[in-house]
Order: structure tokens, then sequence, then C-alpha cells
């Protein structure tokens, strides 16, 4: 109805618009013509405008009057133009002087002419009139007219108030059919008749077919409604709707109670004849007469279903905390407790977890229940009979715990009491475990790709009852869960076992005897594996020493076989007694090609980054040249127990190629310490590297007579944590000086005949230090590398004696030019004195100078 309201009154003022726009624009459009000829007639009668035109200039005269006569007129424009069409006046004055716009040829004739144009203003409503003369003659002619948006203005302030009007009518409709519309609904409730048929007729369908009771109860008690699911449910007779509910016969005296008391009930449980009935119980408010809904649900089945559902859901959430729970470590034993604690007392009462022995220590488990290691038990009670952890136990055959070991499929005891073969395994044990109350066993293999590791025992006492077929189904994906896991566990530390054993294969084993240096090192493995980090000690020609530390990145085998790799490297380069900055050229040449091989295999990790500290120290000297590459600078404690870090060249790290090594040379103090470490040391996740090394400082200083192995104790304990995240290799050396009194030295003229003097002064300086043994031999080698000096060589010849742990014989030359030993044929009168050196000394070599070379050879002390 109101929409047919609205729609009438919004036709009616359409119309009414569209009327009077019709009519106005017939009106105004005749308004327009009559306004615009009176204009133009009466200024082309004008006194004075025949006398204007006859002027020299007429546009002077006329255009004030024109405008003066268009704006008291009310028009747009007023034009006086001549015979031709040009204009006189404008009311725009740049338009005068240019053609008119519109016909002229009716007025030329004598006519009075209208029309609609579209001039200099736009869409324009004209009238043009003749200028006659005092014989009739035409000789101007005058346009006046109106824009037709000013002829159209008044259609446009009239519809406001038409549209005013109708919104005023429709508002007043609208009023009406509120107050109408209201009452109705307060009679229907707002529906319709086909609305009230369609809601009663969904009543009744509901109410009667729904799968649960409703009762609606007056405040009186009386039962006003039963649907069918309610009179089947509490077997109420035909008669019952209309009665109080204390005369209703069958109705128990719980529901009868509740039902008349009218209070809230929310999901109760009361029996009702055979059946287990959910009653709720609402009052119905203000929404209608005072009283209740009672609704009735039968749960008869479902508190049976409810029940498998909730053993169904925690064994589900047992199984789901077992993924979270165990497995958390890569440690079996670890592994296997926490799979015994996720499943007591959810499971079972006490759980016992045997592993073959070999397992323990990565390695394969054996094919027989024999040499089974209890790793796991816990319990509900610590005073349970159960072998204990640690115990080694050997299964007999009959057990189930061998039979699930030899078969891979689980064992269900359900009763211990009367199980024979169990009671074989420790008769005396046994008869102890019925008599604590366990009686009931699940035995289940530990299996993981398709080997047995070990057997998990689920035992339950009195406090339960015995497991069955489902619950032997549980304890075996409870199991399997926990299998993978200790299988992982298993197999890494095998792995790790093994990589650790060949990291420590290629570290040092034990340091040589040396006088230079008394030398402390610790290595620490880190808690995640093993890495590339190593250190060496090295003794080289002239009582000298080379310390090593290096760190190649990364952790597993693969580290650790590289550093390896750089370590017998680096052994094999000091070999040729090269100076620290030409042998890191040499390592990172060797790390370049190490690189180039492993790229091809398309793993990025196996490409080698290093870092490496490489320092020889000369105890007839006291002096230590040094070169890094990427590594860190080591720290110098001197005898008064200050501590600085050398600035030395930093280097590249090794495999970078391209870049030059540089050597630093420094003087050391006898009985200062050099500390050489590796990056593991000093840097960590809490802290920056700068505070790092201060700490080293600190740990190092004050201390200059503190053993190098008491240092190491006092840096380790400084700065690292309990658990390490990075290998630590430390290397502590204290720099002794060798005697004045165990080294002479002389210079050689080049003169042959002055090998005879040498050998003469050497041996009398062997007999000084006691070694009168080595005099012949001396004297040989003696003779031997002077003369070769003399006479293949250049000046300044310098021969040195190095009293140490052996007798090293040095002779310095300025040439480059190194000898070699070859094996002269019987008719050959030369070439064998490089022979008879090596011959007559442990070792001999040539390292090169700056200046030249050094020839040296060692022969062992006698031993006295």
């Amino acid at each position: 109805m109101f929409l047919m309201q609205v729609t009438l009154v919004v036709l009616l003022v359409a119309f009414a618009v569209f009327a009077l726009v019709v009519q106005s624009e017939r009106h105004t459009d005749a308004e327009a013509k009559r306004r615009s000829i009176a204009v133009a007639q009466t200024f082309a009668h004008s006194p004075g405008v025949l006398s204007a035109l006859q002027a020299r200039d007429p546009s002077r005269v006329l255009q004030p009057q024109t405008e003066a006569g268009r704006k008291s007129a009310g028009v747009d424009f007023v034009v006086v133009m001549d015979t031709n069409g040009i204009r006189y006046t404008h009311p725009l004055p740049d338009r005068i002087g240019k053609r008119f716009v519109g016909k002229i040829e009716p007025a030329l004739q004598g006519r009075v002419y209208t029309e609609s144009v579209h001039g200099p203003l736009g869409q324009e409503v004209q009238a043009t009139v003749p200028i006659r003369n005092n014989r009739g003659t035409v000789v101007a002619l005058v346009s006046a007219g109106l824009k037709v948006k000013n002829v159209t203005g008044l259609v446009e302030r009239q519809i406001p108030f038409i549209l005013t009007a109708g919104a005023c009518a429709l508002g007043a409709a609208t009023a009406a059919t509120v107050l109408v519309s209201r009452r109705l609904r307060r009679q229907t409730h707002s529906l319709a008749p086909n609305e009230m048929t369609r809601m009663y007729e969904h009543h009744d369908a509901v109410l009667h077919s729904v799968r649960e009771g409703v009762l609606i109860v007056s405040g009186e008690g009386r039962l006003l409604l039963a649907n069918d699911e309610a009179k089947r449910l509490l077997e109420l007779s035909p008669e019952a709707e209309g009665q109080l509910v204390s005369r209703v016969s069958h109705l128990e005296p719980e529901i009868m109670s509740l039902l008349s008391s009218g209070r809230e009930a929310n999901d109760e449980v009361h029996l009702a004849g055979p059946r287990l009935l959910v009653v709720n119980q609402r009052s119905t408010g203000g929404a209608g007469p005072r009283g209740t809904v009672v609704t009735l649900r039968d749960s008869t089945e479902l508190q049976a279903v409810s029940g498998r559902a909730e053993i169904t859901g925690e064994r589900l959430k047992l199984l789901y905390d077992a993924g979270l729970n165990i497995g958390t470590t890569l440690d079996v034993v670890q592994t296997a407790d926490e799979l015994a604690r996720i499943a007591v007392p959810r499971f079972a009462d006490f759980v016992t977890v045997d592993l073959a022995d070999a397992v323990l220590h990565g390695e394969e488990p054996a094919t027989t229940a024999k040499g089974m290691r209890r790793v796991a038990v816990c319990g509900i009670r610590d005073d349970q009979p159960l072998y204990e952890k640690d115990r080694l136990i050997d299964f007999l055959p009959s057990t189930p715990q061998a039979r699930g070991y030899d078969t891979g499929r689980s064992e269900l005891v359900a009763d211990l009491s009367t199980a024979t073969g169990w009671h074989l395994q420790d008769p005396e044990r046994t008869e102890q475990i019925v008599d604590y109350g366990i009686h009931s066993l699940i035995a289940a293999p530990i299996q993981a790709r398709g080997v047995v590791l070990g057997m998990v025992n689920f035992w339950r006492s009195t406090e339960h009852k015995p497991f069955d077929q489902e619950e032997l189904s549980l304890a075996e994906e409870l199991v399997a869960r926990a299998a993978v896991s200790i299988d992982n566990a298993r197999r890494y530390t095998r792995e790790h076992a093994l990589a650790v054993t060949l990291q420590r294969s290629l570290l040092p084993q034990g340091l040589p005897e040396h006088s230079a240096l008394d030398v402390g090192y610790r290595y620490l493995p880190a808690q995640s594996g093993v890495s590339g980090d190593w250190f060496d000690v090295i003794p080289l020609p002239g009582s000298r020493v080379a310390l090593v530390v290096g760190d190649v990145v990364g952790h597993g085998l693969h580290a650790a076989a590289t550093m390896g790799r750089l370590r017998t490297a680096v052994h094999n380069f000091s070999t040729l007694d090269l100076p620290p900055d030409e042998l890191l050229s040499h390592l990172d040449d060797l790390v370049g090609r190490i690189d180039q091989d492993e790229a091809t295999t398309g793993d990025p990790a196996a490409v080698v980054g290093a870092t490496c500290l490489y320092a020889i120290y000369d105890p007839t000297t006291l002096r230590c040249t040094m070169a890094r590459a990427g590594h860190l600078a080591p720290a110098v404690a001197d005898p008064d127990g200050n501590v600085t870090f050398p600035d030395l060249p930093p280097g590249p790290p090794l495999g970078l190629g391209g870049m030059p090594f540089q050597t630093a040379e420094l003087d050391i103090a006898e009985g200062s310490q050099l500390a050489l470490y590796t990056d593991g040391l000093i840097e960590d996740r809490t802290r920056d590297l700068d505070e790092g090394m201060e700490l080293l400082r600190k740990a190092l200083a004050g201390h200059p007579r503190r053993a190098p192995e008491e240092s190491c104790r006092a840096v380790l304990g400084s700065l690292l944590p309990d658990h390490p995240t990075d290998d630590v290799a430390l290397l502590i050396a204290r720099t002794n000086a060798l005697p004045p009194d165990r080294i002479a030295e002389w210079d050689v003229p080049p003169d042959p005949a002055a090998v005879a003097s040498v050998r003469a002064t050497a041996t009398g300086k062997l007999d000084e230090w006691g070694l009168s043994e080595l005099a012949f031999s001396t004297e040989l080698v003696l003779s031997e590398l002077v003369t070769n000096a003399v006479r293949y060589g250049c000046g300044p010849i310098h021969l040195r004696l190095i009293h140490d742990r052996t007798l090293t014989c040095e002779v310095t030359d300025g040439s480059s030019t190194s000898p070699h030993l070859r094996y002269a044929a019987t008719t050959d009168e030369g070439g064998r004195g490089l022979f008879l050196v090596s011959q007559l000394t442990e070792r001999w070599g040539t390292r090169y100078t700056p200046q030249g070379k050094v020839i040296w050879a060692e022969q062992a002390l006698p031993e006295h």
C-alpha cells in the first residue's frame, strides 16, 4: 500500500512538472519575442538615432545609448547595424565593426523578424526591425534579444515549489500509512495472512516431527503442550495435555518435581524408565504467558558412544604428545627415557626400555635378545621389583621379550601369573613381580628400517585392568613413533663418534720436544659436532719452532677432513723451510685447487673457507716472524705481565687468491707468552669481538711466571660458556732463549785454504762442549759445506754451530744456488760430498734468506 501511494505521488509530481515545462516554454518564448520586438522598435523610433547614424563616428554616440537602453529594458543585447549587417554597437565592444549573426533580409524589406540563433553571447532569441528616415527608406537596423538560459529561468525557479509540494503530499500519505500499518502489526505481530498460515503449518510440522521432546508448562504447573516425541519418551497418554503436571500418570518423581518447580535446568540427566534423558528447562520470560519450556533428549546410546570417544581422544592425545616430546635430542638413552615417561601413567603403570648394547655405541644390534641393556625405567612407584636401570639382560627364548625381538611382532600377556615361559627367566624375581600386583605386559619391539633395536615393556598393576588387543595396537603405534628417533640417535652417535675419532686422529697426538718454547694447548670440540679448528707445533732446523693455528669454516666430516689436508700441507711446506708469507701463499693455492675440484660436484657446502696463522720463533735471536691469512692476531704477554695484540698485516682468508701475504717480525723477550687461538674462543652471540679480546687480555695479564698449561685453564675458564657452540683451539707458548755459550759463529774467508783452519776451530769448540765424539763427522760435514760455499757460492760466507738437542752446522753464503744430492759413479772424481753429509747426519737441507741461502745439517748428540 505504501509503495502504491509513493508511486502515485511521484507520477502526479512528474506530470505537474511536465505540464509546467510545456506551458512555461510556450509562454516564455512568446514573452521573449514580444519583449525583443518592443525594445528593438522603441530604440528604432527613438529621437536622435537618425542624427547619430549620420554622424562621423556612429558607434561613439550609439554605444552608450544602446547599453543604457539594454540595461533598463532587461534584455541581453541591443545591436545597431548598417544595411550590410555591420555592427555599430554590441555589449561586447570587440564585436563592433563585425557582421551581425542572423537574417537581415526581412528587416531590409521593412518587416519585423524574430529568430533563435547561436550568437556571440550563446543561444539567443532576437528580433530585428528596420530604422527608416523621413522618406521611409530603411537606413539601418536594430536587433534586440535575450539569451535562452535567461528565458527558461522561470521554469527552473518554479520546479522546486512543485517538488516541495509533492514531497509534502508524500510525507502526509506516508504518515497515514505508518499509523495504519503500526496498528495492523500490533494486531498480527507483523505477519501477513499467508505468513500466519505458513507459520502455523510449520509450527505443527516441526513440533511433531522433531526428534526431541518439547513440553510447555504454564505458570500454574499445567501441561499445555507435548509433542509426539515427548509423549513417546515419557509415555504420556493423549489426555495428558491440559492436566496439572502433578496429576499426569507414568511420570518419574524426579522429572515431575522438575516440571512443577519451574526452575532453570541445563543438560540435567534423569531416568525415565529404561531411558536416560537429558533435560533442559527455561522460563518463557516476558515473551508470552508466564511458564516454562522443556526439551527432552534421549542419550542412552550416546552415553556409551561418548565413553568410547573419550577413550579414543585420550589415546590420540597421547600419540600427539609422544610426537612432540619423544626425540627432542639425538641421544639414545634420553630418547628411551622420554618414551617411558610419556607412557606413565597415561597408558601403563610401569615402562622399561631395553636396547641392544651395541645400539648405545651406534653399532648394528645383535640378531638375538642377548646382551640387552636396560636404559630406562619409569613407573608410578619407585619400589617396583623390575630389573634396575643399566643392567645387562640375556632374555631366554621362552620370554615375550625374546619372541618379540626375534619375530619383530609385539607380544601381549594378559595374565602374568599364568605365563610359564616368562617365569623361567628369573623365577624368584617374577614371583616378586606378581606379588607386587603387576599382572599384565605388552612387549613391543623397537623396530626401524627393518632392524629391531630393542624392546619396550609396558606393565600394568592392580590399579588398572589388563591390556587388550586395542591397547596392543596403541602400544605398537607409540613405540613406532619412538623407534625412528632412537634409530636416528643411534646413527648420529655412530657418525659423531667416527667424526670425532677422525678429527682427533688428524690433530697432534703429542708435541715434539724442543728447547725454544714451553707449550700448553687445549682443543675443545663444539657441542653441535666436529669442526675444522687445528693447531700444530713443528720443529725447524736451527732450534727454531713453527707455531700454527687454523680454522676451516663449517662443521662435520667435510670440515674435519679438510682440516687434515691443510695440516698435512703445512707440515709438507714447513719441511721446505719457507718463510711464513710464502708458506701461506702455497697454502692459499692449495685451498683454491680444492675449491675448484669440489665445486664441480655442485655442492656449495663443499667449497672451503679457512683461516691460518703461521709463526716461526728463533731462540737464538729471540725473534718471531709471523704472517696470517684472515686469522685473528695473537696475544703477547711480556715478562712484566703486560699483554698486547701485535698489529700484523691482516691478509685475506685462504682460497681467495690474488692477494699477497705479508710478514711481520717481532722481537720477543725471553719468558714472554704467545697465545694463538681460533675465533671460537673470543666470539660469542652474547658479546662483541672487542669484549672477547679484552677478556683474553685480562686472563693473560699479570701472571708472567705462570706455566702455559695453567694459562690455558685460566683463559678457558674466563672466556668460554659451559656449552660452547664452536670449536676452540688454544696454543700458549712461553719463549726460551738458547744460551750464548751454546752458539759458535765464524766468518769464513772465500779461500779454499781457510777450510783447514775452520775445521780446527770447530773441533776445539766441540771439545769445549764435550762433543769430541762428533769431531770426525763434523770435520767432514764442515769440509764439504764450506768448500761448496767457497767454490760455488759467493761472499760473505758464515759458519754457525748450535749445541741444542742436536748439533746443527749452518753455512751461509750470498748465493741462491742450492746444491743437489746425487749418486756418483765409480769413475766420477767428485759428487760424493753431499752423499757423505746425508750419511753422517740425521738430516740436512737448505733454506733461503733475503741475503742468500743457509745449508744446514743436524747430528744427534751422543748418549751418556
